[in-house]
């Protein structure tokens, strides 16, 4: 097969996955059907694209070709009337040629996020449903941002869908009356999207720069969105989560060396953040942190303290421990009282991060969590006990399921294992 057309429709899936899986909800009226069908036009493309040509409008190929097969199914279980294809028909004019990016894209999209956002559905469902269609995560990636087993979310997924299908919710953007109480968990999709984008995660490459873009698209849009709502004004969340995402993916071209492996903050080269990006986002922070902050303002707050130290010793610790024991209060889960550990352990001495850091080992949350043991390697590797250090990164690497995670991760395993317990 020519590299061009494989090339053409990987780029397509990990650029429009959720685009197509939107329209086609639309069109099919079945979330189930949509993905199902997307797949198969995918797999049509890796056919016929390498003899055919790569189209001219991928995307409406894509789509029409799906369209095609759900149509041809259902005339054969007779469930195919007249009118319902001319419904269809009509509904797919749209999709057949290429449409401006800014309105089409916009609503499509919004219009999923809403509607995997209803309340009728509990707030895990909301979540993962939405990050499986809109950005075609696998079940067990969504699994990992909730801390939970591949087989549990398998059972969460199929559930909110059958209630989507039983309850006959509206696949519309609600009126702006009904916006704010799905806001949070619309922030909240945002938010684990661009975490997914920021460390993939399993594969080869760390960063998935397509889904960051999407991820920061989509925090404008919907900052944007409560902007033009009857109170005036974005919510702190919403412009904190803005702010949040900016900062980090300011740092993006340095996470990587020249060979494509990890570099950690401490060792970045700080001249290749995108200081355009960084001037962008701290007054988004200053603005969210004004009022009562919430947890996005906070931990843009954090970030932003690592965005304005010139070097990587300037850094002001002290005062991000602050800012996580604040998070901690006001959301308190496994992941932020490690990272307060870790604060603490650059503040005041790595003995103090490891005393918290080993309190939280009875977790069964945090036990199956790569990180947790790399950031307890780390410690141990810094007080010099590279045995114990050895045995942690170890477990991680056990755990650890991105390629270049795992290649920093065994690096260090060999610099502790280098040194002999008695040296």
């Amino acid at each position: 097969m020519p590299v061009d057309a494989v090339t053409a429709v990987e780029a397509l899936y990990r650029s429009d996955w959720g685009r197509i899986v939107a329209t086609l909800i639309r069109l099919l009226g079945d979330f189930d059907l949509a993905e199902e069908y997307a797949q198969e036009a995918f797999a049509a493309a890796l056919d016929q694209w390498p003899t055919d040509g790569v189209p001219e409008f991928p995307r409406a190929w894509i789509v029409q070709t799906a369209r095609h097969k759900a149509i041809d199914r259902l005339r054969r279980e007779t469930l195919f009337t007249e009118k319902i294809q001319s419904q269809l028909v009509h509904e797919l004019a749209s999709a057949t040629t290429e449409l401006p990016a800014s309105g089409e894209i916009a609503d499509e999209r919004l219009r999923l996020i809403f509607t995997c956002c209803h309340p009728a559905l509990a707030p895990e469902a909301q979540v993962a449903l939405t990050l499986r269609t809109l950005c075609g995560l696998d079940t067990d990636e969504i699994a990992r941002a909730f801390l939970v087993p591949t087989p549990t979310m398998a059972q969460r997924l199929v559930r909110a869908k059958r209630k989507i299908r039983e309850a006959r919710i509206p696949y519309v953007v609600p009126e702006a009356s009904q916006i704010a109480e799905r806001l949070a968990a619309v922030l909240t999709v945002i938010y684990l999207v661009f975490n997914e984008a920021y460390t993939a995660t399993r594969g080869e490459r760390l960063i998935r720069t397509d889904l960051a873009a999407e991820a920061i698209r989509l925090g404008r849009l919907v900052r944007s969105l409560m902007s033009s709502s009857p109170a005036g004004a974005p919510p702190a969340e919403a412009t904190g989560l803005l702010g949040l995402m900016l900062l980090h993916d300011s740092r993006r071209e340095s996470r990587v060396d020249e060979a494509g492996d990890l570099v950690v903050l401490e060792e970045q080269d700080r001249s290749r953040w995108n200081k355009a990006q960084i001037a962008e986002a701290l007054p988004l922070v200053a603005e969210a942190m004004r009022s009562r902050p919430g947890p996005y303002a906070l931990q843009a707050a954090i970030v932003a303290e690592h965005s304005k130290a010139a070097r990587a010793e300037d850094t002001n610790w002290r005062e991000i421990v602050r800012l996580y024991s604040e998070l901690e209060r006001l959301e308190p889960s496994p992941v932020v009282s490690l990272n307060r550990a870790v604060a603490v352990a650059m503040a005041q001495g790595a003995g103090a991060g490891l005393t918290m850091v080993d309190a939280l080992a009875t977790s069964g949350d945090l036990d199956n969590y790569h990180l947790f043991h790399a950031a307890r390697a780390d410690l141990l590797r810094r007080m010099g006990s590279r045995e114990d250090a050895a045995k942690s990164y170890s477990r991680a690497l056990e755990l650890v399921t991105n390629d270049r995670e795992r290649r920093f991760l065994e690096r260090r395993l060999r610099e502790v294992a280098a040194v002999s317990p008695g040296a």
